[in-house]
């Protein structure tokens, strides 16, 4: 076993990994940022390696810093985490010549398997059917010139790395064409990898991926499967294990095809083969395709540890420091149903707009039935230089009904501030299609808006928590602290980690909720266990995309801090309302700054590259009359 680790990756990974290498008896280092150097991943580390420069490129991907550290710490390994170099055989090599081992496959098999297009060509080689597609040559003109043999509709994808990112979804040869530099700089920007490939679009399909480990001494085996067909812009939004969707005879063809496939590459380690199931055809049977294969740790690890409570963390490591695997196939056991719900630093009310700032947890967070792996504690920063990850929510249960009745407790205000994607937990876990699951790789998207809908509390508890405020800051005065607004008439506001109310506007029936205070929140809870908490607040703020300057005049504003990806106007042009004036690249994904109304482009105030701050000018118009 080694005896010290350089844990090259950052946020809830670094802390994941952190903690089983502690609970091993092995110094755990974690290499950080400037922007990351008091998170909590830093805090619970043994030994901190400071990197220079906060941006992406500047630190996690810069091989021969972390290469460097691991030396300088007396670090005999590197686990990579997942995301930035995880998937780098360069950065195994590096590590290899620098006399450290690299948690992770030989680099050999990594670039056979962790590059999409060779991947998709070496399954193929072996009898395992592929989705259709192109993994040629990637000038641009060359991806246009294939799309027509693919066909459309069909998706324009990064062929490193993974999370969606550098992913687009093309309908027509026109869209593919204004979609591959936006695919390719973000590629770029996550992975320092702009190479592209297309694929065919399989129609309401499902994601199922396969949990695979190897060891050197020639042992593989599968742990089980996991469901991922909730997506949203091709990132992974809820993950399960097992999927409800394919039956025995399914279960059997995957999971083989992922043991061949890794055995045959030379694999070692933990990693993932991912698959694409379709629609059931005349025969009941559904067709199935290999996706690609992720040669690391995957986000929705904790699902497949907690159906086979195997630390797959632990496995990895004892397999680099040259361990046989303690179990053969016979011995894995899946119990239960797990699944994983994502919380991102984004306000799904304000289409999915990046937040970001300082993290408040709900003083519940951590409560019975569901557990929390944060990246963040109480009072960090969540940066804008990487991505959106704030924590995963998990639970397991002995079925898959007592899982989603946990889901169901979980309140949409467990993070307090910034605004999060934690409302969606609730509100899927009751879903009548997920229930059933009745999911597909679309179907997130086409769904949100009923979801959005029915996120936050009801009326009914509205009413009650009003009812208790009321009385509380009438009394004790334990809500008299922001909540109170004087406007010539006092008024009481709550949030629910939704919506901000005027609890004096809420009225109504209140039978069948029990309100209770904890730590200055007022918690109300319903007959079936579903929770929401309350805490006062300020009146929100008015809603603003664009800082006006004067009348006829207005300036679009930078969302969020990041870097300038592009500004596709110039001053004297003329742009229609929604036409996009620049490009910010933060949190790992492109955000378009689109004209709020028709104009004339005034001034452009940035260029490519430039970092900016959230609120600043980038581009200047002169409106249009009428």
């Amino acid at each position: 076993m080694f005896a010290a680790v350089l844990v090259a990756n950052r946020g809830e990974v670094a802390v994941r990994v952190t903690r089983t290498l502690r609970r091993l008896g092995v110094r755990a280092v974690v290499a950080v940022s400037p922007a990351d150097r008091l998170s909590l991943a830093a805090r619970e580390a043994d030994g901190v390696a400071l990197l220079r420069g906060s941006s992406a490129a500047e630190s996690y991907l810069d091989a021969g810093q972390l290469v460097a550290a691991a030396r300088a710490y007396g670090c005999e390994a590197v686990h990579p985490g997942y995301g930035f170099l995880a998937e780098s055989a360069e950065f195994a090599r590096a590590c290899e010549a620098a006399g450290r081992v690299f948690i992770g496959p030989p680099p050999g098999a990594m670039e056979l398997l962790g590059e999409k297009g060779q991947a998709r060509r070496f399954a193929a080689s072996l009898g395992i059917p592929v989705v259709p597609g192109y993994d040629g040559p990637d000038e641009d003109r060359e991806l246009l010139e294939a799309a027509d043999g693919v066909g459309f509709p069909l998706l324009v994808k990064a062929r490193a790395g993974g999370g969606g990112r550098g992913m687009r979804l093309a309908r027509s040869r026109e869209e593919l064409a204004s979609l591959i530099p936006e695919a390719r700089r973000e590629a770029e920007a996550a992975f320092g990898d702009g190479g592209l490939l297309l694929e065919r679009v399989v129609e309401r399909a499902r994601h199922i991926e396969v949990q695979v480990v190897a060891d050197v001494h020639g042992n593989a085996v599968h742990l089980g499967e996991r469901e991922c067909s909730v997506q949203r812009r091709r990132q992974k939004v809820v993950e399960e294990a097992p999927s409800i969707t394919i039956d025995g005879v399914l279960r059997a063809e995957l999971t083989g095809a992922a043991v061949r496939l890794v055995q045959a590459a030379g694999y070692v380690n933990a990693g993932t083969v991912e698959f694409l199931v379709g629609e059931r055809g005349p025969d009941g049977r559904r067709p199935w395709y290999f996706l690609e294969v992720n040669p690391r740790l995957q986000v929705e690890h904790p699902v497949t540890e907690l159906v086979t409570g195997l630390d797959l963390v632990e496995l990895q490591v004892r397999v680099a420091a040259g361990e046989q695997l303690p179990f053969g196939q016979e011995k894995v056991r899946m119990t239960g149903h797990a699944m994983e719900f994502r919380v991102n630093a984004e306000d799904p009310r304000e289409g999915f707009r990046p937040t970001g700032g300082e993290v408040r947890w709900w003083p519940g967070a951590w409560g019975a039935g569901w557990r929390v792996d944060a990246g963040y504690g109480d009072g960090d920063r969540v940066p804008g230089f990487y991505d959106s990850l704030v924590a995963k929510v998990v639970v397991w249960a002995a079925t898959r009904e007592e899982a989603l009745a946990a889901a169901r407790r979980v309140p949409p205000g467990l993070v307090e501030e910034p605004r999060t994607t934690a409302p969606l937990v609730q509100v899927l876990a009751d879903d009548p299609e997920f229930v059933k699951g009745e999911v597909h790789t679309g179907w997130l998207e086409a769904r949100l808006p009923a979801l959005l809908e029915r996120a936050g509390a009801p009326a009914g508890a509205w009413a009650a928590a009003a009812r208790a405020a009321g009385s509380l800051a009438a009394g004790a005065g334990a809500f008299a602290g922001p909540g109170w607004v004087g406007a010539g008439k006092a008024a009481l506001w709550l949030d629910d980690g939704w919506r901000t109310g005027d609890a004096l506007a809420c009225d109504g029936p209140v039978g069948g909720f029990r309100v209770r205070t904890e730590a200055g929140r007022l918690v109300v809870t319903d007959d079936g266990g579903r929770c929401w908490t309350f805490r006062p607040a300020l009146p929100p703020a008015p809603h603003r995309r664009a800082a006006a300057d004067d009348v006829g005049a207005a300036a679009a504003v930078a969302p969020l801090a990041g870097t300038v990806a592009a500004v596709p106007v110039t001053a004297g042009q003329t742009v229609e309302r929604g036409d996009v004036l620049c490009v910010v690249h933060a949190m790992k994904m492109e955000h378009p700054v689109r004209a709020d109304a028709a104009g004339v482009v005034a001034e452009v105030c940035v260029e490519a590259g430039a970092t900016v701050a959230a609120g600043q000018v980038l581009v200047r118009l002169e409106l249009r009359d009428g």
